[in-house]
């Protein structure tokens, strides 16, 4: 069928994405290295480079390391909010059309090839009518990644620069490990998968319950600037949850709509 199709898509995008993330936080190519501005290859020169001159200017203005990475994460942050806003709006999208779907799975569910074509044009269809495109929420992801992931590597390669002190934080030495802000980032990263689109997505739940440990696992081994960096990160997008896909209204405003539909429905009776 080609909402199974589509699901299977998406599950193998997702762990595609996972696989990603992981080669980059695991540390390919040049991610140790230390950073200078004459340092070549694209990625460091154009990306690494410019963000780790950013942390340093910040740093000049706010004192130390530790309050330069919190202004310099929420600012990427900011910065990537319509983005966010994008993706969220396509989530909520592909939600509310997901009982439609379901009744014309149910409709078009005997396997010969008429009924599967059917199937296939009520679909496209109902996506066109709703102006839905299934993919469209994968997008910005793909659009953040590069920057995100620039983001920390620039933390890990000024680690690894003998010239730059990370120096401390709230009493965390920023350049050594530190578990207690290793389980925070992984917490964080679970509430905010809890809270986002996750919730509603049987194929992101993998990464719900995956994820975690990830941020957990590589925070036990990375700096400690790491894991505060994904910790402001995770502050900052619980916040945008909040707002976006209200998690905690949730339940009041489906048991609404179904009120709402049941009340419409019994007025079509009547009539």
């Amino acid at each position: 069928m080609f909402g199974g199709k589509l699901m299977k898509k998406k599950k193998i995008a997702l762990i595609l994405m996972l696989s990603a993330l992981t080669i980059f936080l695991a540390g390919c190519g040049d991610f140790r290295e230390p950073i200078y501005s004459d340092t070549e290859g694209f990625w460091s020169k154009f990306i690494v480079w410019p963000i780790v001159a950013f942390i340093t200017m910040l740093k000049d203005v706010l004192g130390t390391y530790g309050w330069s990475i919190v202004a310099v994460t929420i600012i990427v942050r900011v910065i990537l909010l319509p983005l966010i806003i994008q993706q969220a709006n396509s989530s909520k999208a592909m939600r509310d059309i997901q009982p439609k779907m379901k009744a014309l799975q149910e409709k078009y569910k005997s396997k010969d090839a008429v009924t599967q074509e059917k199937y296939r044009e009520a679909i496209q269809q109902l996506f066109t009518e709703n102006q839905v495109n299934p993919v469209a929420g994968c997008l910005p992801a793909l659009v953040q990644m590069p920057i995100i992931i620039g983001l920390y590597h620039a933390i890990s390669r000024m680690n690894a620069t003998p010239e730059i002190e990370l120096g401390t934080f709230l009493g965390f030495q920023l350049a050594e490990q530190s578990i207690v802000l290793a389980i925070l980032a992984g917490v964080a990263q679970f509430v905010v998968l809890k809270t986002g689109p996750a919730m509603d997505n049987p194929q992101m739940k993998t990464m719900l319950y995956i994820m975690p440990f990830m941020i957990v696992g590589f925070g036990l081994f990375l700096p400690a600037a790491i894991s505060l960096y994904w910790i402001i990160g995770n502050v900052i997008m619980l916040i945008t949850n909040i707002f976006l896909y209200k998690p905690f209204a949730k339940e009041p405003v489906i048991v609404e709509e179904q009120k709402k539909n049941n009340r419409k429905k019994g007025g079509k009776r009547k009539k």
